[in-house]
């Protein structure tokens, strides 16, 4: 499947498919620099599951409507009067939920960061599994120049990523990243001119989808157990063990090997 545009509930959430077995969300709040409000961050929920349709599709990519990727939160219009209840409504409940969904998305997930990403957005993008950033970006965490403390599990995900002393610095000084620096971090996998960072994002996708998608899944579901559980039960290792083997009595594990000894494309079956 590729071209053409879908339904997500809403116009601030844009769903594409650019390329075969690739799907694209784009945030698109161009009013208040793409920032996430209840209306984007229900659709990342109610349209991320619908995305898992067999082997159809196979990388999901996550953007933002030029100039920026998003700029966090949408917390600048909520009144006074109501602003504690308000604010705490939007932080705890859709952005948690958005997140926990796009985490247990079963294929891989590439955040574009196609301009600047701040704040929650950028807990959105590490929340996926990989990120190609526009080098013309900024990345930053403003949560210490706005008097919040954040959430656990975001730091855990930051921790995870970048690993403690780096999130302490994001966090500590509320400063932002320039591209360069997000990727000597770690932060962002690679870097693109912002020119060419959409047909990059693209290309990267395609290049992933085309893999075997029974190996994709396998990986990205054992990455996560090795993730939660640095010290594995028994049944997790059984688990993770009897996961590799079921490669070996798959149809596509010897379409793959037939393919590579005549050097022509695989045709997976997911099976």
């Amino acid at each position: 499947m590729s071209g053409g545009e879908a339904e997500t509930g809403t116009d601030k959430l844009k769903l594409d498919f650019p390329a075969e077995a690739v799907a694209r969300l784009t945030i698109s709040n161009p009013a208040k620099r793409n920032a996430l409000d209840h209306e984007i961050l229900d659709a990342i929920t109610a349209t991320v599951p619908k995305l898992d349709r067999g082997i159809e599709i196979r990388c999901l990519i996550i953007t933002g409507a030029d100039p920026m990727f998003s700029a966090g939160y949408d917390i600048g219009g909520i009144p006074d009067e109501s602003f504690s209840e308000d604010a705490e409504a939007l932080v705890a409940h859709p952005f948690p939920a958005a997140l926990e969904t796009l985490g247990a998305y079963p294929w891989p997930t590439l955040a574009a960061l196609n301009g600047h990403c701040l704040g929650g957005a950028l807990e959105l993008a590490i929340t996926c599994d990989l990120r190609i950033c526009s080098d013309a970006a900024k990345l930053g965490m403003p949560p210490a120049k706005l008097g919040l403390i954040y959430g656990h599990t975001g730091l855990r995900r930051f921790i995870e990523t970048i690993g403690a002393p780096r999130t302490r610095e994001m966090f500590f000084t509320g400063q932002n990243l320039t591209a360069d620096r997000a990727e000597e971090i770690n932060l962002v996998n690679r870097l693109s001119a912002k020119a060419e960072l959409e047909a990059d994002s693209i290309e990267l996708a395609a290049l992933i989808a085309a893999n075997a998608p029974l190996s994709m899944k396998g990986n990205k579901q054992a990455i996560g157990t090795l993730l939660e559980n640095p010290v594995l039960s028994d049944a997790q290792e059984k688990e993770l063990v009897e996961l590799r083997e079921s490669c070996f009595h798959s149809e596509d594990f010897k379409e793959g090997i037939r393919a590579f000894a005549e050097k022509r494309k695989p045709n997976w079956t997911g099976r």
